[in-house]
């Protein structure tokens, strides 16, 4: 890690990195293309160092952040999405016409960026001919080589400006900017991209591309490159340190090879330039020596309503094209996300927490919000003036800063504070018309205060916005739970109508077969009919689950395993296999065997089973129906039923739906009876088997558990 001075630090707090107004304006159009690619969004974004160090930044924060540092730019947009990439792009523009840094208003920035990019260019083009694996992390590197110049500029001004009008050979620059500020631009460059959180190696190529030759042949091939491509887009002549390092580098990095990449490098800045009507001047690659004329400014600043007015409309431009794309988001936590990463953007806000109002509108809690630290995940403040500046600044309806009160601050505040890593705080309400929706709770320095001063009518703007887009949020999931549970009532009163015409029939039907069976012979036959009558009963259970007033289903107590089969076999054999010509062969014992499962679940099981092997047989072929005792499995007894068949077997797919059931509505007709026999089967403790191949059929095996006990394990 680089370190720098302290005053240096303070400064580069406030600092900005600006961006060509031409490229910004090309993104936002890009970005509302539904046509367009990221890779074409990224190739837009790698032409401008402030913009390419913006997106690197947002996507490696720790709120979007996900395992390794993202060093490329298609993947950083990838991971942002076009819907933040657009707030990004927007906010940019319009912090670029109405929020210039005075101290870059005489630099240009022009020159900055086409020398930034050639540099980038001749980079790539040195990575791929030394055949190194990341080409597009060269570019980068190289692209933000001088981005430290734009930071110490931001932060000393004109000082720093004046050096780099009056040192312009790269030997002289490192040794002077030591000596007079205490740090030169390469350490800076390399500090930030370590704050980033980004590769060391990347950040080395910034930090070394001002080494001696002597130095630069040490180093790994990323700052070589980087080295060779600053050397090489300022001098065209084949000098000793320069062939020093080409040599003793990659073999493949001859001379003329080298100039060819710069060629192309040089041909291929101009080109972009031309396309984006940005003017490069006639020496380029040359620097230029002198600063440009100032720019006008946006408002006089003699005149107090000028500038009242510039401010206004500054940030009007600002806040709308957020609350826009703040509306088209779908949910409160990517509302948050976008809060979070606007602030940062906005106003160099990056330490932010926030806290929602509860239910009765009289605290306020941090316990739904992600991403922030634990603390406010723990409070609960009451809106209390005395208790918080959050507090205070929700009452008050107004922006509150640690730095604006007379009072000492309280403990609380001290405390949130600290884990913000901040000097002090900066409280914004979040109320929607009279509703309290909350307040955003920023660290903040006393650098930071002063620049931020002129700006509380954009902060208490932007915590209305925040605080309208998150009500509509809440009002749009409010308004998703109540059409719900009109649905349900809805259901639940045609299940009742249904349940009621039903079981009219069943009753009748029921009636009927007891009339029968007293007429019947005491035979065979009254033991089908009482089969009968017990699944008609098993129906109407299975209709009244339609509603809220279920019938109260079977106890589970222990159930003859052998006996339920060898009914069902009465009842179901001749219809779902016997007419079809499909043999049947059981292995039952002959004795009884309990099993502690419910018997309308049990029934349910093994009807869908053979139903679903009923299906898929054809004549001649086989369903071999067995049962198992005393199995041990894991050291838990149970016993085995198993269905064998030689039937067509089953894909994948299918046999999946036994062990994650899926809705009917998105299940195929025959899966849909093994994701009840997974649904039941889990419900009962049952463990499940499955074997199959396509053309040889299909064994399907229940474990079921002895005891309650190992039902309830599983």
């Amino acid at each position: 890690m680089h370190s720098l001075p302290k005053s240096v630090l303070e400064s580069i707090d406030i600092a900005r990195i600006p961006s060509p107004p031409e490229i910004l304006l090309r993104l936002v159009r890009t970005v509302e293309d539904e046509q367009a690619t990221m890779g074409e969004l990224a190739g837009i974004v790698e032409q401008d160092p402030g913009l390419a160090s913006r997106i690197l930044s947002v996507a490696n924060s720790p709120a979007l952040r996900r395992g390794k540092e993202v060093n490329n730019l298609e993947t950083c947009l990838i991971a942002l999405g076009t819907r933040l990439v657009r707030s990004l792009a927007t906010c940019l523009s319009i912090q670029r016409l109405f929020d210039r840094n005075p101290h870059l208003d005489k630099f240009d920035v022009a020159d900055y960026w086409s020398h930034s990019l050639l540099v980038g260019e001749i980079a790539r083009g040195v990575a791929e001919l030394a055949d190194y694996p990341h080409p597009d992390e060269a570019y980068l590197s190289g692209l933000l080589h001088d981005i430290g110049e734009l930071i110490l500029l931001s932060a000393l001004g004109e000082p720093y400006q004046r050096f780099l009008v009056n040192s312009t050979e790269a030997p002289r620059l490192q040794a002077e900017e030591a000596q007079l500020f205490g740090t030169t631009h390469a350490d800076v460059g390399g500090w930030l991209i370590d704050q980033w959180g980004l590769d060391s190696v990347l950040a080395d190529g910034v930090a070394f591309h001002h080494a001696s030759a002597a130095q630069i042949v040490t180093a790994t091939a990323l700052p070589q490159i980087v080295w060779l491509a600053q050397t090489l887009s300022t001098t065209a002549e084949s000098t000793v340190e320069l062939s020093l390092v080409v040599n003793r580098s990659s073999p493949k990095l001859e001379m003329s090879a080298l100039l060819a990449v710069r060629e192309r490098a040089i041909q291929r800045a101009r080109q972009i330039a031309e396309a984006l009507g940005i003017s490069i001047a006639d020496e380029f690659p040359k620097r230029r020596a002198t600063p440009p004329a100032p720019m006008p400014l946006l408002a006089d600043p003699t005149n107090p309503a000028a500038e009242e007015i510039a401010a206004t409309v500054g940030g009007m431009a600002l806040l709308q094209p957020l609350q826009q794309d703040l509306f088209q988001l779908g949910s409160d936590t990517e509302v948050l996300l976008a809060l979070r990463e606007s602030a940062r953007i906005l106003f160099d806000l990056p330490k932010i927490a926030i806290l929602l109002a509860n239910e009765k509108g009289d605290a306020l809690s941090g316990e739904k919000v992600g991403a922030q630290p634990e603390l406010f995940r723990q409070l609960a403040i009451p809106l209390v003036s005395s208790r918080s500046l959050a507090a205070a600044a929700v009452i008050g309806r107004q922006v509150r800063t640690t730095f604006d009160q007379t009072d000492s601050p309280t403990l609380l505040d001290l405390q949130l504070a600290r884990a913000l890593s901040a000097d002090g705080l900066l409280c914004i309400p979040m109320q929607a018309r009279s509703r309290v929706i909350g307040v955003l709770i920023c660290g903040l320095s006393e650098k930071q205060y002063g620049r931020l001063l002129r700006r509380v009518p954009w902060l208490a703007n932007f915590g209305k916005i925040a605080a309208i887009s998150l009500d509509a949020v809440f009002e749009a999931a409010q308004h998703r739970q109540q059409v719900e549970a009109e649905l349900t009532q809805q259901f639940s009163r045609q299940a009742r109508q249904i349940v009621h015409e039903a079981g009219n029939p069943l009753g009748i039907i029921k009636s009927y077969l007891s009339i029968l069976e007293r007429k019947l012979p005491e035979d065979g036959v009254r033991q089908e009919l009482a089969v009968l009558t017990e699944e008609i009963d098993r129906v109407a259970n299975i209709v009244g689950h339609m509603t809220q007033s279920l019938k109260s289903t079977a106890p589970a107590g222990n159930i003859d395993l052998v006996g339920v089969l060898n009914d069902f076999l009465l009842l179901y054999a001749d219809t779902l296999f016997n007419a079809k010509g499909i043999r049947v062969e059981t292995a039952l014992p002959q004795i009884e065997l309990p099993v502690p499962v419910n018997r309308d679940n049990l029934k349910q099981i093994v009807l869908n089973l053979w139903k679903n092997a009923s299906e898929a047989l054809g004549e001649g072929k086989l369903i071999k129906i067995s049962v198992s005792d005393n199995l041990i499995h894991n050291g838990a007894s149970y016993v085995q039923l198993r269905v064998d068949d030689n039937g067509p077997g089953m894909a994948e797919d299918t046999i999946q739906a036994l062990y994650r059931p899926k809705p009917i509505a998105d299940t195929a007709q025959r899966g849909i009876g093994l994701s009840v026999v997974g649904s039941l089967a889990r419900r009962e403790g049952i463990l499940i088997t499955c074997r199959s191949q396509l053309g040889a059929g299909t064994s399907i095996a229940l474990l079921i558990p002895k005891n309650r006990d190992s039902a309830a394990e599983h």
